[in-house]
């Protein structure tokens, strides 16, 4: 038996027939069994705290090597924490007042300034407060996706239920949520980092969601994130009436703890000096226990020989006593993927595994500006209230400390010798004007590195586009957005981790008697989270209300450039609810309601509309025959005009063809004339022509 095995005891009286529990910690492999009053070989409940069955020399050995592992994680993150303790410092939180002795390494000078340029600060509050108005509306964080609708109808009745009854469960039923989330936003956006730890709390007896200081979570070293960390280790100062609540609910073994003895880290020694309070209670009674939460890999023997299996192991640190060992899986899991219980809501994911917060981007420049401020409050005082030197030739002097007041004298022996050549103030210049304006860009570069977008005001910009302006806006605030869609990211994360806490006790989201607008029972509120989806009701692509309304303002002058294609009521009651007003139909002009009817007169009405509606319908057919009389009269004029047309037609083709025959009839009369009258001219000339003579030749041939 090894060195480090023996100093666990003698562990053999312990084997029972149960399997062995096996404890691997380094190179050494500790195999350990159940308490000998276990029962005997029966199978636990999944949920059961396993240090109920395992020894005590098992467990110390247990501990033991997890106080070890803790404190070199701890280490691990030293200079993260001495960052984190400049950083505290460099807010300027404390009151500080100028040196009045003979200095310091921060003010070497007796009378020098001690200012702390607030500018680290200004832009803290400044992401924290954008960070509240969109993660934590007054009106709830939640809001539930129904994707049946598709937008494209109306919302199902439980869909907006579920949403109403979560709001009222975070905001009037856990009422820490909201201040508990408000703090962790601050050291979110100030160190980069902030985390929720979602659990099921055995004396409140319900899911609850709480923030976790970044410097109180400690993870293994090399750890890039919560996912793939080997150990994460909850630093919880608990009260001993807290822990002696613990055991009664059966959390924690009940044993006992001795006195407690808090120390705490610089960081929260540096908090407690900024709040002017002593971190520490100087009475015995009061002081706390520190409790060590731990998420790690054990191998208890009950996977397949050599995993580790994760499991939520709970120590305190000054009595090393190990107060719980539970299983951190699902029941059935045969992966045994470890639950997930922290979400860490980044500022900016980089570098290591708390990342970048503000501390880092404006720390080195916030010191710049403090000892920029610094000299010009020195300069200013220096220059207008100088000190001097006095010749060694004058007489002795009562004191070298000569402060004149206001209307006041100091008396100055010189010997007979004029006073301005016997004492001399020192050249002290006032606050160069380089100086300032340097300051000013060391402000301006340091806001631009934050992301703080300021809008262009005054002449020149009112009657600017709202595209232009928008477009301004958005490219200033990109930073800005980058981080609100990752916090975003965080808080659906934790929406959803709690969702899953109360579908394992659906009785929680109700059991302290307020049921909310929709009487729940547990079928229907699980069926309720597997249908729909619980989101943060911040929008992710809008990060700040100015965005919003820039935006809505354009749909606005779409409406008002095709006001065919809104509805301008519709587009109103939007831009009314992103002011703040939850009842935008209140500022719309009021149509009158009708008095309510007498029934008597309602009969006389109803006769007489029925009277109006006879004379109506005799009105429709008399106007009907009419119509049709109308058309008949046309159609017969019509038909009349046309037979007569065609008569007139006919009788003029008539006409042609007589005239047409006549003429034939004239021009053969005129030539049968034209022929007699030929053959009467020739039978003339035949009568009237003498005979022509005949000429005979010599031979007597005519």
């Amino acid at each position: 038996m090894s060195q480090s095995l023996a100093s666990l005891g003698d562990l053999v009286p312990m084997v029972s027939a149960r399997p062995d529990i096996k404890i691997v910690a380094g190179d050494t492999r500790i195999t350990i069994g159940p308490a000998a009053d276990d029962q005997d070989g029966v199978d636990s409940d999944f949920g059961e705290n396993l240090a109920e069955t395992l020894g005590t020399d098992a467990m110390s050995g247990l501990a033991n090597q997890l106080l070890t592992d803790i404190a070199a994680d701890e280490q691990s993150r030293q200079g993260w924490m001495d960052q984190l303790t400049q950083g505290l410092q460099l807010l300027g939180l404390q009151l500080l007042d100028g040196r009045g002795d003979a200095g310091a390494s921060t003010a070497p000078m007796e009378g020098m300034s001690t200012v702390v340029a607030p500018l680290l600060l200004s832009e803290v509050l400044r992401a924290q407060a954008t960070a509240h108005g969109e993660l934590l509306p007054a009106d709830g964080p939640v809001k539930v996706m129904d994707d049946s609708t598709a937008g494209s109808g109306p919302r199902d009745d439980l869909a907006n239920a579920l949403e109403k009854d979560f709001n009222t469960f975070l905001t009037r039923v856990r009422t820490e949520y909201y201040p508990d989330t408000d703090r962790m936003l601050f050291y979110t956006v100030f160190c980069g980092s902030g985390f929720k730890k979602i659990y099921h709390c055995p004396l409140r007896r319900s899911p609850v969601s709480e923030s976790v200081d970044a410097m109180d979570l400690i993870v293994n070293a090399g750890a890039p994130d919560l996912a793939n960390a080997q150990r994460i280790t909850h630093v919880i100062p608990m009260r001993t009436s807290m822990v002696k609540r613990m055991m009664l609910a059966g959390a924690y073994r009940d044993v006992p703890l001795g006195q407690a003895f808090a120390q705490p880290n610089p960081a929260a020694q540096t908090s407690a000096d900024i709040a002017g309070i002593d971190v520490n209670s100087q009475q015995p009674q009061d002081q706390n226990h520190t409790i060590y939460e731990v998420n790690c890999e054990w191998d208890l023997g009950e996977g397949p020989d050599g995993l580790h299996l994760p499991y939520r192991v709970t120590i305190d640190k000054d009595s090393r006593q190990v107060l719980e060992v539970r299983r951190n899986w699902r029941d059935g899991d045969d992966l045994y993927k470890a639950r997930e219980t922290y979400v860490r809501y980044p500022y900016i994911d980089a570098i290591g595994f708390y990342g970048l917060g503000l501390l880092h981007l404006l720390g080195n420049t916030s010191k710049a500006l403090t000892a920029a401020e610094r000299m010009m409050l020195d300069a200013g005082m220096f220059s207008s209230f100088p000190g001097f030197l006095y010749s060694d030739v004058v007489a002795r002097q009562d004191t070298n400390e000569m402060r004149v007041p206001p209307g006041g004298g100091q008396k100055v022996t010189t010997g007979g010798r004029p006073i301005n050549d016997v004492v001399m103030k020192l050249p002290y210049q006032p606050p160069s004007p380089v100086l300032m304006e340097f300051a000013q860009y060391l402000e301006g570069s340091a806001k631009a590195m934050a992301g703080s977008a300021e809008l262009p005001v005054g002449e020149g910009h009112a009657q600017m586009p709202v595209g232009t302006m928008l477009a301004m806006l958005e490219q200033a605030t990109k930073p800005m957005s980058a981080v609100h869609k990752r916090l975003h990211a965080a808080q659906s994360k934790e929406f959803q981790l709690l969702a899953d806490l109360l579908r394992e006790d659906p009785e929680a989201f109700w059991r302290d008697g307020r049921r909310g607008i929709y009487s729940w029972d547990k079928e229907t509120f699980i069926r309720a989270l597997d249908s729909f989806e619980l989101a943060p009701v911040s929008d992710p692509n809008s990060p700040t209300k100015t965005h919003r309304l820039m935006k809505a303002q354009a749909v606005k002058m779409l409406q008002q450039a095709s006001p065919q294609l809104y509805d301008g009521n519709a587009v109103d009651s939007h831009i009314l609810r992103l002011l703040g007003f939850a009842n935008p139909q209140e500022f719309f002009i009021k149509t009158p309601m009708p008095p309510m009817p007498n029934p008597a007169m309602a009969a006389v009405q109803q006769r007489a509309a029925e009277a109006a509606a006879k004379i109506q319908q005799q009105n429709q057919s008399d106007q009907i025959r009419l119509v049709e009389a109308h058309i008949k009269a046309q159609t017969d004029a019509a038909n009349r005009d046309a037979k007569a047309k065609i008569e007139g037609d006919k009788l003029a083709v008539d006409r042609q063809r007589l005239g047409m025959e006549a003429a034939a009839e004239g021009i053969k009369g005129a030539h049968d004339a034209h022929n007699d009258d030929r053959d009467a001219l020739a039978d003339s000339l035949e009568i009237h022509q003498p005979p022509t003579p005949t000429l005979e030749n010599d031979h007597g041939v005519s």
